[in-house]
């Protein structure tokens, strides 16, 4: 059996030089797929440039705590259903299609709060909801594993080499990531080591990597149901 990857960008629209990053990581490097926050400032321009990138599969990355869309009271059930169907609504009339897949921002939707009504809404459109569909979730790319403290070695391409080798196995696996261009007035917790996955996910010698590991590189417009 062979081993596919999907790279996912989440965070699409959270700011241009965001947009701008994920474009860059989708027409130049290994980047198949993002999550689009239809809430955030730069999400009408995200959805523009997506129509420009055909290849590009767009899902729909649910915003539950209030970073960029209002907080939702996870504990009212008819609250976090409305949200969730008011985002994916968005999600559909910015891109003029339904998303491609289903996942949120800090993993709310896993919560067991929401994660039963966000089962239902992935059932309902035949999408895949990360951490519970055939696609296995690997959240190894990244760099802050103490808050407030970057350490870009789990960024780069010997990084990407150690999740390849331990946690990439036979059928899907998504390797999610945060590239992007850092403008100045972005906020968040997670700036600089964008610009780090930025530089691995376009290095060739990340695309060598994947090739000397035998991987099938496609998108979330692929996977399984």
């Amino acid at each position: 059996m062979s081993r596919t990857v999907i790279f996912n960008a989440d965070d699409f629209g959270a700011a241009p030089g965001i947009n701008r990053g994920i474009v860059r990581c989708h027409s130049e490097g290994l980047l198949t797929s993002t999550s689009l926050m239809v809430d955030a400032p730069a999400a009408e321009e995200a959805a523009a440039l997506a129509a420009t990138q055909p290849a590009l599969a767009v899902g729909l990355h649910w915003d539950l705590d209030g970073v960029r869309a209002p907080a939702v009271d996870l504990g009212d059930p008819v609250a976090v259903r409305a949200e969730l169907e008011r985002q994916l609504a968005a999600c559909e009339r910015l891109l003029g299609r339904p998303p491609t897949h289903l996942d949120s921002h800090h993993h709310v939707h896993r919560q067991p709060e929401v994660e039963p009504l966000a089962q239902e809404l992935a059932a309902r459109l035949g999408l895949p909801l990360r951490g519970t569909s055939p696609v296995v979730y690997v959240g190894g790319f990244y760099a802050q594993w103490e808050p407030g403290v970057d350490d870009l070695s789990h960024v780069s391409v010997d990084a990407l080499r150690y999740v390849f080798d331990h946690d990439v196995h036979e059928g899907w696996t998504e390797i999610g990531c945060h590239p992007g261009y850092v403008d100045a007035d972005f906020r968040s917790a997670y700036r600089e080591p964008r610009e780090t996955e930025l530089a691995t996910l376009t290095d060739p010698a990340a695309r060598a990597l994947v090739d000397a590991f035998g991987l099938h590189v496609a998108s979330f417009a692929d996977a399984p149901r």
